[in-house]
């Protein structure tokens, strides 16, 4: 329902909240992780989707008994205080949406800091920050992340973010949270265990796992600090989901089209996201650049194939994003009038031989390598147009990689792109199954075999922080000490550059 200041996706029960008998009291497999008194409030709250005059703001209400309805106030104001002026409204929430919250808070001022709280049952909320974008910025800093796992590790990277006083959005490119029944895929020797236990199938696995991932505190920490345009990839669904199926989906398990709608209602219920037909989108930050954010699994995406020796493997007809996103995204590349094009993009596009890491798979199927006409077609048409600063940021290779995109593989190539690959936040990369000293050997064969790769660490877990500025981009690997314990230090493991109208990566 739509009222003066906030859009609101919701059914609502018509009603009031009956009184219920001590045994209907309510409880969740994720209520032992909660911190009493953060009640009602315990996810915190979260904001996303900035743009130069709106946000969306979020929170979850978790109710002590079952109710049909529940009455949540929002307020934003530009003071920490609240003491100047607030745009606020009350709106509800029911077991519908999971008593989760969700604002689009409008009428906003561009390139400015807001604060915003909720209150319910009696009690007020954190106090959360965001921002709304500038309209013709100098500089933008981006925190690019990707690839969390709850039994891999605590969410350090999360909370370095979130001291950061310089980062204006974070970009998250997917795998926000993994499917996987405890102890399939993960270190469930550090004490944390995936809740539920089973793998996730029905709506309400979805929800639990996305509660218990926002009980993390690197999480909740800088969902609170900084907005977030996020983008989901397949651990959202299943490990390699498409439009009509998975590889972690079998046939005992039910019908994938109920499953894949049950994960995305979860997703759009517990991420601070504008809920839209399409989940590709775009964001404007001036003339310095422009966001386009892919849907790389359910816009379009066709099965992929297993072996270089499928007959259908070069089709024209093979396609990841779909004709209709093809055509959006080609229309978005020919009409931006911003310096750099930032393509948020969840698996590598650029060509790359993966024998030394994966001897018995040398080009990765669930990648753009397993549609190459596509690839071909959107490289031609980036050259062809003369689209100059384009730049991918990729997510899900676990590991941290820079590129001078070309679809090629030989030792003189020509790139037409850049392509910034950002590590895990704790999803296992090399070190977990290999030695240090063989995963940096199987490096060094990278770099060889790969003359346009320039940089690969398949080692450490961390983020991309990418600065922008109208001459240059600057990338910097920052990688945690250890994601094994909630606290740790993290360090800067390699800065590269990018200067505008020249498609090379400087050390």
């Amino acid at each position: 329902m739509k009222t003066a200041g906030f859009l609101f996706i919701s059914v609502v029960f018509i009603g009031s909240c009956h009184a219920p008998s001590p045994k209907e009291k309510y409880t969740e497999a994720v209520s032992p992780l909660y911190h009493a008194s953060n009640a009602p409030f315990y996810h915190g709250v979260a904001s996303g989707d900035p743009l130069t005059d709106r946000v969306i703001l979020w929170t979850r209400v978790t109710p002590d008994v079952p109710s049909k309805k529940i009455a949540v106030k929002w307020e934003i104001t530009t003071t920490e205080d609240f003491s100047s002026a607030v745009k606020s409204d009350t709106l509800s929430t029911n077991a519908d949406r999971d008593y989760t919250v969700k604002v689009d808070a409008t009428g906003l001022q561009p390139g400015t800091i807001y604060f915003y709280r909720f209150t319910a049952l009696g009690k007020t909320s954190e106090t959360g920050k965001t921002k709304t974008l500038p309209p013709n910025p100098d500089q933008v800093k981006l925190a690019v992340v990707s690839c969390a796992n709850w039994e891999w590790g605590f969410f350090n990277p999360y909370e370095k973010i979130s001291q950061r006083a310089d980062v204006d959005v974070v970009v998250h490119l997917g795998d926000f949270i993994y499917e996987y029944a405890s102890g399939k895929y993960g270190d469930t020797t550090i004490g944390r265990i995936n809740i539920p236990k089973h793998e996730l199938i029905s709506l309400q696995d979805y929800r639990a796992r996305y509660s218990q991932y926002r009980l993390d505190k690197g999480l909740h920490d800088v969902s609170a600090r900084l907005p977030m345009i996020a983008i989901w990839d397949d651990h959202e669904i299943a490990n390699d989901s498409y439009t009509g199926g998975a590889q972690n989906h079998q046939p005992e398990e039910g019908d994938y089209t109920k499953r894949r709608e049950a994960a995305r209602k979860a997703y759009y219920e517990w991420i601070p996201i504008r809920e839209s037909e399409n989940h590709y989108r775009s964001f404007s930050f001036g003339k310095l650049a422009d966001l386009i954010m892919l849907d790389e699994r359910l816009a379009g995406r066709q099965k992929p194939v297993n072996t270089l020796s499928d007959p259908t493997l070069e089709s024209e007809t093979r396609t990841m994003l779909g004709p209709q996103q093809v055509a959006w995204l080609e229309n978005k590349l020919k009409n931006s009038t911003a310096i750099w094009k930032i393509i948020g993009n969840q698996v590598i596009f650029s060509d790359v031989n993966m024998k030394p890491i994966y001897p018995q798979m040398p080009r990765n199927f669930d990648s753009w390598d397993g549609y190459p006409a596509e690839k071909r077609k959107l490289k031609k048409f980036i050259q062809e147009n003369n689209i100059n600063d384009v730049i991918f940021i990729t997510g899900d290779a676990h590991s941290s990689w820079a590129i001078e995109a070309a679809t090629d593989i030989k030792k003189t190539y020509s790139p037409f792109a850049i392509e910034l690959v950002t590590t895990s936040i704790t999803s296992a990369n090399g070190n977990e199954y290999a030695p240090d000293d063989s995963v940096r050997h199987s490096e060094q064969q990278m770099l060889k075999i790969n003359p346009h790769l320039k940089y690969i660490n398949n080692r450490d877990h961390g983020y991309l922080l990418l600065t922008l500025t109208a001459e240059k981009v600057k990338a910097e690997w920052w990688y945690m000490e250890t994601i094994r314990l909630p606290e740790t230090k993290e360090y800067l493991g390699k800065s590269v550059g990018v200067t505008k109208g020249i498609v090379k990566i400087n050390p």
